[in-house]
């Protein structure tokens, strides 16, 4: 039997997941939730790091006698680490708004499409290699990806999982080694390159409890717990903040067309490349929820959902990648004046602005999937819903008749579980990623939405386009 600790980062929460492994069963409770809220210093958007590693070490004295740990977090986002070991400032946030030209910047040098077909990477200006570029700390030794910086201020180990290492723009996929000549265009010393390792490693002890590499980002986790079967050909979608949809290749695909088609390859714990599209998720109905209490609307998703459900169907469309949506404040009027814009008119009533979002993702799923499936060749036959979404049942029907697939939602912990996963295959426990997997599809509650209506999503696919035109 093993005891691990899974600590899972979202960009609003942390939480500490302790797991024990027996008789073929993973028995797993929630022993420590915390805030995670961003804070502001010179100028900048950072993640409280000192105060999130208090509370990491307070979910380890909870856990009581845990055999090892690991952490995921979200991608691109890295601390640094001064020549006398200390963690240099405050982490910042990808949300800050100091990368928003940093890739003009970069293809002064080089061309787009040589960038794409080095890493792999849709290119973003969130992305590690562009918040390198405005990096305004010259004296740093070495930075740190987010999960890397916890396992560091914990053991000491100064390495890159090679999953979080490819959400950078800096990595080359194929070989797993860092992409030298593009780091080089941020002007930082080489020497600032942490070394990369695998998912499922131990990097060292924090009190005789092993730190493990899981794969860092988070997504990759929820991936290594999709509970797909022998002879299906799955699609995934991540939905959280963010939404990540794609599906598992052999290679990365690194055509013209992916590039334009704005597709990411990153790498899998398994081996595998995942191939997918960011999109802008979840974070569009907490933001609208926030700015609903600020107006004395205190809502629960819940209540939302049926305002929405109350509403007239494909009223109004938004891209929910475009730039305004990605800042904080004034999500409502943000919407109005997309719709607005567009010719749509205004949604006026909150039910409105709800549906809104759910269709617009759920229409913008839609139209990753038709990327995907022409940029890979392949056509899937289910969609596997992983992580909090699966709780909001409005938004997998969209998505189940948006696709005119069957979507299989569940687990809601998956990103938990794969950290989980991924630290008993690195204690021996687990033989590999597929033998997780088929734990999870045996002992988890899954439910399946059947297209119900696919019909009307059809036909009003047109009108989306031309909202995001």
């Amino acid at each position: 039997m093993s005891r691990v600790l899974a600590f899972d980062f979202g960009a609003s929460t942390g939480r500490a997941i302790l797991a024990e492994y027996k008789n073929g069963k993973i028995e797993y409770n929630e022993v420590h939730r915390f805030d995670n809220v961003l804070t502001e210093k010179d100028g900048h958007l950072r993640w409280d790091f000192p105060y999130l590693l208090g509370e990491v070490k307070k979910a380890i004295e909870l856990a009581d006698n845990a055999d090892s740990l690991a952490f995921d977090t979200w991608g691109v986002d890295y601390g640094l680490v001064n020549a006398d070991g200390a963690i240099a400032d405050l982490p910042i946030c990808y949300r800050d708004g100091r990368t928003k030209d940093a890739p003009q910047k970069i293809f002064e040098s080089i061309s787009q499409t040589d960038l794409y077909e080095k890493t792999g990477n849709q290119i973003m200006p969130i992305n590690t290699l562009f918040q390198l570029l405005t990096e305004e700390n010259d004296s740093a030794d070495m930075f740190l990806f987010m999960p890397d910086l916890f396992a560091y201020a914990l053991c000491g180990a100064k390495t890159a999982e090679q999953t979080i290492a490819s959400t950078s723009q800096m990595l080359d996929l194929k070989n797993v080694k860092w992409q030298k000549n593009v780091f080089a265009l941020t002007g930082k010393s080489e020497n600032m390159l942490p070394p990369i390792v695998e998912s499922a490693t131990v990097a060292g002890e924090y009190n005789g409890i092993k730190v493990i590499k899981v794969a860092g980002h988070d997504t990759q986790c929820a991936v290594c717990a999709m509970p797909s079967v022998d002879g299906e050909e799955p699609a995934f979608l991540s939905c959280g903040t963010w939404s990540l949809i794609g599906c598992e290749c052999d290679e990365p695909i690194l055509t013209q067309k992916s590039m334009e088609d704005e597709l990411s390859n990153e790498l899998g714990a398994n081996g595998k490349i995942n191939y997918l599209k960011n999109i802008s998720g979840l974070w569009l109905i907490q933001e609208i929820r926030r700015n609903f209490r600020e107006e004395g609307k205190d809502y629960s998703y819940n209540d939302m959902e049926q305002l929405a459900r109350n509403e007239k169907p494909f009223e109004f469309f938004i891209d929910p990648d475009e730039d305004i949506f990605a800042s904080p404040k004034d999500m409502p009027k943000k919407i109005r004046d997309y719709c607005k814009k567009t010719g749509q008119g205004e949604p006026q009533s909150d039910g409105a602005l709800v549906r809104c979002i759910y269709e617009s993702l759920a229409m913008k799923y839609r139209f990753a999937i038709k990327q995907i499936e022409e940029n890979t060749g392949k056509h899937f036959d289910v969609l596997h819903l992983l992580g909090g979404g699966t709780k909001d049942s409005f938004l997998c029907q969209m998505t189940a008749d948006s696709l005119n697939l069957p979507v299989v939602a569940g687990p809601t912990e998956a990103t938990a579980l794969g950290n989980i996963i991924l630290q008993l295959i690195a204690l021996g426990d687990i033989e590999d990623v597929n033998a997780g997997r088929a734990i999870i599809k045996s002992q988890e509650n899954l439910k399946e939405y059947k297209p119900i209506n696919p019909q009307s999503f059809e036909e009003a696919y047109e009108k989306f386009l031309n909202a995001i035109k």
